[in-house]
């Protein structure tokens, strides 16, 4: 957002986030979505509806998606989604675990209009990794996956999680990021969401370990000198972020597989349809959603019942209040 702006100045969103898929071969710890080979939802968009679709956001003006999911790469028409958007003019960013790209698919993405690639990497040791992220890419793969981005210009960035267990690896992985030349390294604190939320008492490291941790991180980047990879860490947890995004909502929209629209992914509440609106409508009915009493009211309650962020990857249809002025 500019400084004093609202959403609604914006007629169109600045970016999109697809979630393509709820599939996927991996059953990571701290999965936000809860995602799964079993997984995938029963009405997610056909072929021909995410094709349409992608086609109206270029032809909206949307300069940018990011496609993560589930996992996007295994998705059969995932690449022509890709050609679509870059031939009209949209730059794409990719959340995976690297295990589908190959040789092939990293030329692929060479010629595409690829913002970045990010790969996620939860520890330095193949067994704390394998341990965080059963069922996904192994750490071979997910590095070789780095390894080959970065050897064909795409800007390739390292996304970590930290959890109790795990956390002592903080700093190798960061390392690990720095060997295999990737432009970012990217963390933040646990979000308290999907499986996260549900083994929260397990999972979740103390606010001093995470603080030492961030500390610790930041004078290894410092020390390098040479500001690569670039560290980003996102300064929120999510009860912090849902109480920020209510006050100044990004103007960006978020699509879930069946082509829901979302105000926030740890938020239930999905005010647009991108089966039956445009773009310009879904748009406006995201705006209209985030001034909803119902949903300030459910933020405010979060702070104090942190349980009912295990409704984060529902999809709650506005009330017919919020409906009629939306449309």
């Amino acid at each position: 957002m500019f400084p004093g702006g609202s959403i609604e100045d914006f007629t169109a969103p600045l970016f999109v986030a697809w979630q393509l898929t709820n599939r996927c071969a991996g059953r990571c710890l701290a999965c936000c979505e809860e995602s799964g080979p079993a997984k995938a939802w029963p009405d997610e968009l056909s072929r021909e509806e995410a094709l349409d679709l992608a086609r109206r956001l270029a032809e909206a003006g949307i300069p940018y998606v990011a496609f993560g999911g589930g996992e996007p790469l295994q998705v059969p028409h995932v690449w022509e989604l890709f050609q679509t958007l870059s031939d009209g003019g949209v730059a794409i960013k990719i959340e995976t675990d690297g295990r589908w790209i190959d040789e092939a698919a990293a030329a692929r993405l060479a010629s595409l209009r690829v913002d970045n690639v990010q790969v996620s990497v939860d520890g330095a040791s193949a067994p704390t990794h394998a341990a965080m992220r059963p069922g996904a890419a192994t750490l071979a793969e997910a590095t070789a996956a780095l390894t080959r981005l970065v050897a064909r210009g795409i800007p390739a960035e390292l996304v970590y999680v930290p959890t109790r267990d795990n956390l002592q690896e903080a700093l190798a992985t960061y390392d690990l990021a720095a060997s295999l030349g990737c432009d970012a390294f990217v963390t933040g604190p646990l979000m308290r969401l999907g499986r996260a939320a549900a083994a929260w008492a397990e999972l979740a490291p103390s606010d001093a370990d995470w603080a030492a941790t961030v500390q610790a991180l930041r004078a290894r980047h410092e020390a390098r000198g040479d500001g690569r990879p670039r560290l980003s860490i996102y300064p929120w947890d999510i009860e912090t972020e849902i109480r920020k995004r209510l006050e100044s909502p990004q103007a960006m929209m978020l699509i879930v597989p069946n082509g829901r629209v979302k105000l926030l992914n740890a938020l239930p509440f999905a005010p647009g349809d991108l089966r039956r609106q445009s773009v310009e409508e879904a748009w406006r009915s995201y705006q209209q959603g985030w001034r909803s009493p119902a949903v300030a009211a459910f933020i405010g309650r979060c702070r104090d019942e942190p349980e009912l962020m295990r409704h984060a990857n529902e999809t709650w249809p506005p009330s017919p209040e919020d409906q009629a002025a939306a449309n």
